[in-house]
């Protein structure tokens, strides 16, 4: 069953033109909510990420997934609505956090969404969701079919060494998971050569080295709430992340 999104605008009025525009812009019969928040009793707020099913049909590599902040003035009755889209649901996230949505809140995704296969990627996602300011993206990509998956290029404001970071999400359709893995480069210009090319593995973030033992025993003793239903992929603790393989993108992964 697909959950479409309640805006809880009913009886409100936008409350500036950039409001109306952002509402208008996104359909609710296209969206499918993973992650929301609306505050209670006064319902102030509410913070949604959805996957946008029209994406499919558009520019190809566009991010599919959008964040949703909307404010509504109770006495006034009338709303300010804010949208940004992401290729991944940690950035969605993330960006909401910024927002003032309590980090708990929205850390779960819901529905029939592919679920985290390793504790790996539940600690880069949390690191992803919980950065703050740290990750300036200068790019994404979004594919639906064969290879699965996303990829965020960033510039880490906090790296000493190799600051472009790329997180590659790789889709597994049949087991119905999902890995995020990190990788580091020196500069923009060969992190897009390796998108393209692929012909080594992902490189490994230089502070991963020395941590990678504790950074998961940590991962997994404080998941998400929830997490204890997502399957795990036997990662052995006591080596470095594994790099994450990866193949040429080709057009949008579907949710």
């Amino acid at each position: 069953m697909i959950a479409e999104p309640d805006f809880r605008l009913a009886d409100f009025e936008p409350a500036d033109a950039a409001s109306e525009l952002a509402e208008s812009s996104v359909w609710a019969g296209d969206l499918t909510v993973l992650a929301e928040h609306h505050t209670t009793p006064e319902g102030t707020h509410s913070y949604l990420v959805a996957h946008d099913r029209s994406m499919t049909w558009g520019v190809p590599g566009d991010p599919a997934l959008v964040a949703i902040k909307i404010t509504r003035d109770l006495r006034e009755r009338t709303f300010t609505f804010e949208t940004a889209n992401h290729a991944s649901l940690a950035f969605a996230q993330n960006w909401l956090i910024e927002r003032g949505c309590p980090p708990e809140r929205i850390a779960q995704a819901k529905g029939d969404s592919l679920k985290p296969a390793d504790d790996l990627t539940l600690w880069v996602e949390r690191q992803i969701r919980e950065s703050g300011s740290r990750y300036k993206v200068l790019d994404s990509w979004t594919s639906d079919y064969a290879p699965s998956e996303t990829w965020t290029l960033t510039r880490d404001s906090s790296a000493a060494q190799a600051p472009i970071r790329v997180f590659l999400e790789e889709g597994n359709p049949d087991a119905h998971t999902y890995t995020m893995r990190e990788g580091a480069f020196a500069d923009e210009a060969a992190a897009r050569h390796w998108l393209e090319d692929r012909g080594s593995p992902l490189p490994q973030p230089p502070d991963y080295r020395g941590e990678a033992a504790a950074r998961l025993t940590r991962a997994a003793l404080t998941r998400s709430a929830g997490a204890s239903a997502i399957p795990k992929a036997g990662l052995d603790t006591g080596n470095a992340p594994s790099p994450g393989t990866g193949q040429r993108p080709t057009p949008r992964r579907p949710m």
